[in-house]
């Protein structure tokens, strides 16, 4: 089950770097409030998670750039579904263990499928900003989510926040360790994970961000 597991870590990571560099947040810290470091990873993954997208609308190129990039890793070909096709729909809530922390983001990919796309000068775009959406929620709101499969595919539960907190900018971190540790659990479809690493690879392939093996 874990063998597509070790870097995942560290392309999330990536991918909230992409989305600090679209941003004015501030420098996460030791000891932050549950809130405020819900607030920064749910602006985070959302600019990082569409960071390819981002420029689409600027010319024909990059349109067909993201355009490429969304059919590859949010298009699923299915012959049951209408046009043969259907969105990725994952939802993933991300917390931790101790209520007090109040630190929960909801994160999921294309969940309006019908303002996903848009009209541009160079025909149909991809809405860059519908892709991906987040939301901190409140501990009552994370508990109902969390019971209902509808709205969540896959939990990752965190420790506490300074577990988080001390995994920024980490370098030697891998899943199976934080879940052999006891520092990360997963419930629901782990399957899920596999893609959010997925997506978060590409991100780094299309740019350039591999690191050397």
């Amino acid at each position: 089950m874990h063998a597509g597991f070790p870097y995942f870590s560290e392309e999330i990571q990536q991918v909230m770097h992409l989305g600090a560099k679209n941003s004015a947040m501030p420098e996460l810290v030791d000891g932050i409030a549950g809130p405020v470091l819900a607030g920064g990873m749910a602006v985070l993954l959302k600019l990082g998670f569409g960071y390819v997208m981002r420029d689409c609308l600027l010319d024909k190129e990059r349109s067909k750039k993201a355009m490429e990039f969304f059919d590859e890793n949010f298009i699923i070909r299915d012959p049951n579904a209408v046009a043969g096709q259907r969105f990725y729909q994952g939802k993933f809530l991300l917390r931790t263990r101790k209520p007090d922390d109040n630190m929960n983001v909801w994160l999921r990919f294309c969940p309006e499928p019908d303002e996903l796309f848009i009209d541009s000068p160079f025909g149909r775009n991809i809405n860059s900003l519908k892709v991906v959406e987040t939301d901190v929620v409140d501990e009552d709101e994370a508990a109902k989510l969390e019971r209902d499969p509808d709205k969540v595919d896959l939990v990752i539960c965190f420790k506490d926040i300074d577990s988080i907190v001390g995994l920024i900018g980490r370098e030697d971190v891998d899943i199976v360790g934080l879940l052999l540790e006891n520092v990360v659990q997963l419930t629901g479809n782990v399957g899920h994970l596999f893609k959010l690493g997925a997506i978060a690879k590409n991100i780094e392939l299309e740019l350039g961000l591999t690191r050397a093996a």
